[in-house]
């Protein structure tokens, strides 16, 4: 008999729209949660008729109101179904305040949460609650390219995963759902983030289908880097490698510039696995492409290979997009843009 993660697995299948259980505002948790008892679907609809029909009521008492009282309360029943619908909330971040709220983006309900002006995190809500709203993250899988290659120096593919930055969660999710033996680690420096993830962006609901493979840390990213890369340099049995480590911190709109030096590359590298890759996220303001240039020549001074992916994001940011990534295996990845040494910027450097 097929145990309870094999059932859910195979009731939710893969095809996006059916592999996510919905949340609390859903019938069912990752396929987990059972379909609601006959008796509570009829009570469900003798509800719906009720209130219908109390609607209905209201509807002929108001049309004996004068006109303004009758506009009035239309104006009001529509600010109220718009709030509904929209649901915002605001969250106090160190960064600062943080609106959560539903849009619609290509007639799909998203919910996202906006810092500085700029879209931090977003969510599809229910059935498509663990597939990337940005193209972006979804480019990260990128780093699954690298299986040969780690497979070819340590026996196995890519199974453990850092990643720098939690947000929305929204690659973690994506990623410990799509790959079953896949165990990820995530550092997000504010508990606020990680508390705003649990109750809107369905991080709570993956970690209970996840379990042990999905552990979220409250940290700093370079701190956490640095003191994994002394053990290991010590020879500490129990400090162990990773296969990839991405890396999407962000202050607003400018990166974590203690995570883009030389200094946080050396310290990426020595907690990678041989044939490892170091992915991270960099965006080009206004077509400005510096920080571009500077993450590749920082982190050619410690990798054998850096390669920049080009990311199309239309739909939700006028800026651009790129995945860097490091590696000293000899993966090429897809999508990958070539560039000469004219194109390496500033070796960035803790001083």
């Amino acid at each position: 008999m097929m145990d309870e993660q094999e059932q859910t697995r195979a009731t939710c299948g893969k095809d996006p729209a059916d592999r996510c259980g919905v949340n609390r505002d859903g019938l069912q948790e990752l396929g987990k949660v059972p379909q609601a008892f006959p008796i509570v679907k009829q009570a469900a609809t003798t509800v719906g008729i009720v209130a219908f029909v109390l609607v209905l009521a209201l509807v002929f008492q108001l049309a004996e109101l004068p006109a303004p009282a009758i506009a009035v309360i239309a104006v009001l029943v529509v600010v109220v179904c718009v709030l509904v619908l929209v649901n915002p909330h605001t969250v106090r971040l160190q960064t600062g305040r943080g609106l959560v709220f539903t849009r619609l983006a290509r007639r799909q309900p998203v919910r996202v949460m906006r810092v500085g002006g700029v879209y931090q995190s977003a969510t599809y809500l229910g059935f498509q609650s663990c597939e990337p709203v940005f193209a972006y993250i979804k480019a990260f899988d990128v780093v699954f390219e690298a299986e040969e290659a780690v497979r070819a120096a340590t026996g196995h593919g890519v199974e453990r995963v850092l990643v720098l930055g939690g947000g929305g969660f929204s690659w973690p999710k994506h990623a410990v759902f799509d790959h079953d033996d896949l165990h990820v680690d995530v550092i997000e420096i504010d508990p606020a983030v990680i508390q705003a993830a649990r109750r809107w962006f369905y991080l709570d609901m993956i970690e209970r289908y996840a379990g042990r493979r999905l552990r979220v840390h409250e940290g700093d990213g370079r701190a956490v880097l640095d003191k994994r890369a002394r053990r290991l340099v010590a020879g500490e049995p129990k400090a162990q490698r990773y296969d990839a480590i991405v890396n999407d911190t962000f202050v607003g709109e400018q990166p974590v510039r203690a995570l883009a030096t030389i200094e946080a590359a050396q310290a990426a590298h020595t907690c990678l696995n041989p044939g490892g890759v170091y992915a991270t996220n960099v965006v080009a303001r206004d077509g400005d492409t510096g920080v571009l240039r500077d993450t590749v020549a920082t982190l050619a001074q410690v990798f054998a290979r850096v390669q920049v992916i080009p990311v199309e994001e239309d739909a939700w940011a006028s800026d651009d997009n790129y995945i860097v990534v490091a590696t000293d295996g000899d993966t090429q990845f897809t999508g990958a843009v070539p560039f000469d040494e004219g194109f390496l910027g500033e070796v960035l450097r803790d001083r």
